[in-house]
């Protein structure tokens, strides 16, 4: 008999081992990524900001938007997106007062808030960013404004400092809820 040839206990208990052996390497790697934050990054004119996975709940195009009369200039008006009415929101306008220009990488961020979704538009989405504690840099700086009142920390990645934008923070803040002029 050919010692080289296994039973199939044998072939099924070799499948075991390596799959324990890829098991243990898969958690030991799980336990660095749990200390990354991450979240989604975008851009919203010079400032580059990051907002948590868990609040950024989708981007889409900029979608077909119909006026609201009597609204603030940063209320664009609501879309249907899919089925559902949603405000959209160019978020540099309600920061700054200074209108997103639209152009092939303008998204909208949609971000639930109590009674609903909120379409945020913003000038790019970057894509996931994750930050370890050691990227995390100092306090806001006061010069950048109305967009530092939501930002929660900095982390330095690259030649680029990201602010951790609290979307909670916005959807709170009572001048966002007042869109009426």
């Amino acid at each position: 008999m050919n010692k080289s040839v296994k039973s199939p206990f044998e072939i099924l208990a070799g499948y075991e081992r390596r799959s324990l052996a890829h098991a243990d390497a898969a958690s030991a790697g799980q336990a660095s990524a749990a200390d990354l934050w991450r979240g989604v990054g975008f851009r919203v004119g010079d400032h580059h900001l990051v907002s948590s996975l868990t609040e950024v709940n989708e981007v889409l195009s900029f979608p077909l938007v119909t006026r609201v009369p009597g609204a603030r200039a940063w209320l664009l008006g609501v879309a249907s997106v899919r089925g559902n009415l949603i405000p959209l929101i160019d978020l540099k306008g309600f920061l700054s007062g200074e209108e997103t220009s639209l152009s092939d990488s303008s998204r909208v961020l949609l971000v639930r808030q109590s009674g609903g979704s909120v379409g945020l538009l913003v000038d790019e989405v970057v894509g996931q960013r994750n930050f370890s504690a050691e990227q995390r840099v100092g306090a806001s700086s006061p010069a950048d404004g109305a967009v530092e009142r939501y930002v929660v920390e900095r982390y330095a990645l690259g030649d680029k400092q990201w602010g951790r934008f609290s979307m909670a923070a916005l959807v709170r803040a009572s001048e966002f809820a007042q869109a009426a002029t």
